[in-house]
């Protein structure tokens, strides 16, 4: 493999000061105009949402009336900077991220990402890529706290230098509660999989993959797997397409949420001894530069197995598990996943043939199972730290060993982190990653965790109550 790594493509994409002038002029072309014209008049769309995703996962978004597409396709829309770090003040009052000096962001729309949403049919959404505004002494560049606009182009980049191409699959668990979505089960009886809940969330399952399939997501299957959760899939893509469906499907769920006077929430982990909220990442290689794509994660035979590419991929994200768990696991709720037993949460970093106690399985062929993120992850950064740590695996050739008995690498490897404490000292100690990513991305990302962890050890609990405050005498 090139010995070129993600951190030279990141240093090339974010020095690289003409790319909100070619991405203004390529969507100023005239067929984009029209095509973007086209869609609008066609459709009936009124109002359109114009959206960036934010560190944290969120969406900030501004409306605008339709008519004045081609003015936006042109300029954009413009936020304060910090509403990329989702305006969050810390403790001691410091709005993170710039402060309230800090200067403009201007975000321009992907013409193709414009959609229409099905619950109001007046109402269009596109996503937009956030740049430091031209005028500015550095200005032009793509702003790194975009993490959407950041993974798209480094995976580009990847793609272009070795020929290989990234997708995914999720599987995101998440709660719904309210009247009618109660569970009656026997004691130490699961409620998973069975018709009599699933018809109880009938209403839910069935607004949420229609509203999905019109926004053209391919769903593929759906389950009830605890008290109220439910897990609907759809069919597995390149890895930015996936991301932007995960976005997507948030928004579809609170939609449905607010018609049918319930709650969706993604928490990590809602409830002791109930299953917590995972995301799995179903990740496939694909050669895409020789002819018709071939999935390089599996050989052809029919026993459960992986080729020594996946093998090292493998090796690559088992490595910076724990220095990448900050952002797999990145509420103080996420790790609540991993102190309930019995529960299915993966417990370490190592891999399997089918077992589910592992980080990576390999449940079928041709894809790996990364086990470690939870429903409230970012997925654009989620999958810019795991194609990382697999550009890193291949480049060096790693080695996993074998399953149960990693090799003398991985074996020396830090353990996975079980507070967001311990997962902020991890992500600052894995030198790779930090080399790697942006300097101004891990910076703030790691003092919104530090302020989130500072919050939450600061709180006097319930539990403090019951266990101190009769106990000691």
């Amino acid at each position: 493999m090139s010995k070129h790594s993600i951190r030279d493509d990141i240093a090339e994409i974010l020095t690289d000061h003409s790319s909100f002038e070619a991405h203004r002029a390529a969507n100023l072309s005239p067929e984009v105009v029209e095509e973007f014209r086209r869609k609008i008049t066609e459709s009936g769309i009124k109002f359109i949402y114009y959206m960036v995703p934010t560190l944290g996962g969120r969406t900030v978004a501004k409306v605008v009336p339709a008519e004045h597409y081609e003015r936006m396709l042109g300029k954009g829309i413009a936020f304060h900077r910090t509403a990329l770090s989702d305006l969050q003040t810390s403790r001691s009052g410091e709005l993170i991220g710039g402060g309230v000096d800090a200067h403009e962001f201007w975000a321009l729309p992907n013409p193709e990402t414009l959609e229409q949403l099905p619950w109001d049919p007046e109402v269009g959404r596109v996503f937009c890529m956030a740049y430091d505004p031209p005028q500015l002494q550095n200005g032009g560049r793509l702003i790194p706290l975009d993490t959407r606009a950041l993974f798209i182009r480094v995976h580009d980049r990847f793609t272009q230098r070795t020929g290989i191409e990234l997708r995914s699959g999720l599987e995101p668990e998440m709660t719904w509660s309210g009247q009618g979505t109660e569970v009656i089960a026997k004691q130490d009886q699961s409620p998973a999989y069975q018709v009599e809940n699933l018809e109880k969330m009938r209403p839910v399952f069935k607004k949420v993959i229609s509203y999905a399939q019109q926004l053209n997501f391919n769903m593929i299957q759906g389950d009830y797997e605890d008290d109220g959760q439910v897990e609907l899939n759809w069919e597995y893509d390149r890895a930015e397409l996936t991301c932007m469906r995960m976005t997507t499907y948030r928004q579809i769920c609170k939609q449905v949420a607010r018609e049918l006077q319930l709650q969706a929430s993604f928490m990590p982990k809602p409830f002791n001894k109930k299953m917590g909220n995972g995301c799995h990442h179903n990740l496939s290689l694909w050669r895409v530069d020789q002819g018709e794509p071939q999935n390089l994660v599996e050989d052809g035979r029919v026993e459960l197995h992986v080729t020594e590419i996946a093998k090292q991929a493998i090796a690559g994200m088992l490595l910076h598990a724990p220095g990448s768990m900050l952002v797999m696991g990145s509420t103080v709720n996420s790790y609540k996943r991993f102190w309930d037993s019995g529960q299915f949460a993966p417990s370490g970093a190592d891999w399997g043939l089918d077992t589910r106690g592992v980080a990576v399985r390999i449940s079928a062929n041709g894809r790996m199972e990364y086990r470690l993120p939870d429903a409230s992850v970012n997925p654009y950064l989620s999958h810019l730290y795991l194609l990382t740590a697999i550009d890193h695996g291949l480049s060096e050739q790693m080695d996993p060993g074998n399953p149960g008995e990693p090799s003398e690498l991985l074996a020396s490897a830090p353990p996975i982190p079980m507070t967001l404490g311990e997962a902020i000292a991890a992500y600052t100690a894995d030198d790779y990653l930090m080399d790697t990513m942006p300097e101004e991305l891990t910076r703030i990302y790691t003092q919104l965790k530090q302020d989130e962890w500072a919050r939450y050890c600061g709180e006097i609990t319930q539990w403090e109550f019951d266990q101190y405050w009769e106990a000691i005498p």
